[in-house]
């Protein structure tokens, strides 16, 4: 184990600085498509309603390695032989944010949607009364109160995704699953890299785990 720590170590911490760079691009997409899908399950539009829940249900029924698979090999596929746009190529960071916005953005559209909601809907009609048009209610009256409540949901969907990551190691995006199946197929030491891996890992989650129930008691108690 020390070896492995000694000679790969560097190589691991940079894998998982890569890991955390494709959660954070992830969630950052995925909080635009979760805003966009839910604001439109909270309109009083059915199409809407109807359009939003059909990609939350299409997307949270896919397993995360065929999306993958569908994003870094299919698209392009369809792209260049199908549409004959031509020339389309999909880097392993670009498919693995895209998958992970997608994913996430899917999840997020219910925790903005269940935030919304949360929200005393005289909130809304107090607004709408003094003349505040929908979008402005929104903007200015019942998503900031909504946020407060979403926060450590976010912060725990960010922690998911951080796990989700090692999934895209199909894709051959050199995050920290697939570093550590490289030096096992180099020093053959699998039961001490993984482990390596694992409290790396353990690590991370537990220190996002600790900030999110922080964040949480500060939002309930205000301290």
């Amino acid at each position: 184990m020390q070896k492995i720590i000694t000679v790969y170590g560097e190589l691991l911490l940079k894998a998982m600085g890569q890991t955390l760079l494709l959660a954070l691009y992830g969630l950052l997409f995925a909080c635009i498509v979760g805003l966009f899908f839910g604001m439109m399950s909270v309109v009083r539009n059915r199409v809407c309603k109807i359009i939003a829940r059909v990609f939350v249900d299409l997307v949270r029924g896919v397993p995360m390695i065929v999306l993958a698979y569908f994003v870094f090999f299919g698209v392009p596929y369809f792209c260049n032989n199908i549409a004959k746009i031509g020339g389309v190529t999909l880097s392993a960071l670009q498919a693995g944010t895209i998958c992970l916005a997608l994913n996430c953005g899917a999840y997020m559209a219910e925790i903005i949607r269940a935030g919304i909601e949360s929200v005393d809907i005289g909130q809304t009609e107090a607004a709408r009364s003094l003349g505040l048009p929908y979008w402005r209610t929104m903007q200015r009256v019942v998503l900031p109160q909504a946020i407060r409540t979403m926060i450590p949901s976010i912060i725990n969907q960010f922690i998911i995704t951080l796990k989700d990551t090692s999934i895209l190691s199909v894709i051959g995006f050199p995050e920290l699953v697939n570093t550590a199946k490289n030096v096992v197929a180099t020093t053959f030491m699998s039961f001490q890299t993984w482990a390596i891996v694992g409290a790396m890992y353990l690590v991370v989650i537990l220190t996002l785990s600790a900030v999110a129930k922080r964040i949480e008691r500060r939002l309930k108690y205000g301290r």
